[in-house]
């Protein structure tokens, strides 16, 4: 599998999750969370910065580095993924505060958000529900929802 990716981290995410980088011409198209026992791979020359972004959002998420990233998605999709790369780190919105920001639907919002192939800079982790997490990479329980309640925490979100 490691084949696929342009570097594979070790992160401090619950579990011991990897995650799975791939770049094109230096912007990165995918980030996959891997099992722990994924063995790691080191960057390519074109996916160094990324690693770097990465690294650094893990020591602290407030440092604010932008990599180039490569987003392929439908006009609505893209017009969500910028709505919450706006989201403050820290802060949270709901899916009904961004469907009304955008003029759409909570559902249309969520879709968006599942369909998001680079998790952690695009962060869809900082969409919740009214009440409670919501879903997180099309999940509603289980670790997907420990996952987003970490990286919210690391954030200090929650």
């Amino acid at each position: 599998m490691s084949e696929h990716f342009d570097a594979i981290i070790a992160t401090p995410l619950p579990g011991g999750l990897r995650l799975g980088i791939r770049v094109d011409a230096g912007a990165i198209t995918d980030i996959d969370f891997l099992p722990a026992d994924e063995p790691l791979k080191r960057p390519s020359a074109a996916a160094e910065n990324a690693v770097s972004v990465l690294k650094a959002y893990f020591t602290d998420p407030r440092l604010g580095k932008e990599p180039p990233l490569h987003i392929e998605g439908t006009p609505f999709q893209r017009r969500v993924w910028a709505a919450m790369r706006a989201i403050p780190v820290g802060e949270v919105r709901t899916y009904g505060e961004l469907a009304e920001q955008l003029h759409s639907g909570p559902r249309a919002v969520a879709g968006a958000c599942r369909a998001n192939r680079i998790p952690i800079l695009i962060p869809c982790h900082r969409v919740v529900a009214r009440e409670g997490l919501g879903g997180y990479m099309g999940a509603l329980y289980g670790d997907p929802l420990t996952l987003k309640e970490w990286l919210l925490h690391h954030e200090g979100a929650c």
